[in-house]
């Protein structure tokens, strides 16, 4: 008879917890919800949904907004559904992370104002301010004589990234093993440095090489940069010093988009 009782409460035990499983799969399953939007399908917990009271997606889950339902009964948004990977992220991490070159703020504020979430707005419009001011910033490169500053050429530009690509290829190119080519060259935030420049019966001019076929000049460095600063969608807005006569006898340049 012990052992009879003993077996049913086992039973019985085995049953609550198959049962207590049960539920608690079930539970995890009708956490879990499926977002169209805009044709790009999202599957998140409801939590996540529901982390900032009276937004937009925190009314849908709880009944205060009412949203149409997809053929295949998920909920349908009609928002930009590319954009709504940020918007998830920032309720899954609370706080504004986005890729490096992002240019849509004005698209992702208005999606943020949509989906009522303020603090996303604000993050978002403080970005962009700041993107904006950033590129107000004129910025330059000085390619100068160590032993005399007045030898070289000045390039300014109202873009960093510009700047850096320049700056980046001259001393890349400066490294390049050519007779009688100083090697010696310091390279700061906004200057490169050599420490002489070599000197030609035409004047004093900046060798460079290329490939180890093209040996290129001062003035011909000019005309790159402005071809350069062309095709990425900039122009040249003037010579800071056309009283030589030409942009190639200029010794600043000033590039603006």
């Amino acid at each position: 008879m012990e052992r009879k009782a003993s077996r049913r409460e086992n039973e019985c035990e085995e049953k609550n917890s198959n049962s207590e499983s049960s539920e608690l799969d079930k539970d995890y399953k009708t956490s879990l919800i499926t977002l169209n939007v805009g044709g790009y399908l999202y599957i998140t917990q409801k939590q996540t949904l529901t982390k900032y009271p009276d937004s937009f997606l925190e009314g849908i889950i709880n009944g205060r907004i009412m949203c149409p339902y997809d053929a295949d009964g998920h909920y349908f948004i009609d928002r930009d559904g590319l954009l709504f990977r940020h918007i998830l992220n920032f309720l899954r991490n609370g706080e504004l992370l986005l890729p490096e070159g992002f240019r849509e703020n004005q698209l992702l504020a208005q999606e943020a104002e949509f989906f009522q979430l303020k603090v996303l707005s604000e993050a978002v419009k403080s970005r962009w301010e700041k993107e904006q001011l950033a590129s107000r910033e004129t910025t330059f490169l000085e390619i100068t004589d160590s032993h005399d500053r007045s030898q070289g050429l000045r390039i300014f530009c109202n873009a960093p990234e510009f700047i850096a690509k320049i700056k980046s290829r001259i001393v890349l190119v400066s490294k390049s093993r050519l007779d009688g080519f100083p090697e010696e060259f310091s390279v700061s935030s906004n200057i490169i440095q050599f420490k002489y420049f070599i000197k030609s019966e035409n004047g004093t001019r900046l060798v460079l090489k290329e490939d180890n076929t093209f040996v290129c000049t001062l003035e011909t460095l000019k005309f790159e940069a402005i071809m350069t600063a062309l095709k990425c969608g900039f122009r040249l807005l003037t010579s800071l010093d056309c009283s030589r006569g030409s942009i190639v006898h200029s010794d600043a340049l000033h590039f603006i988009k």
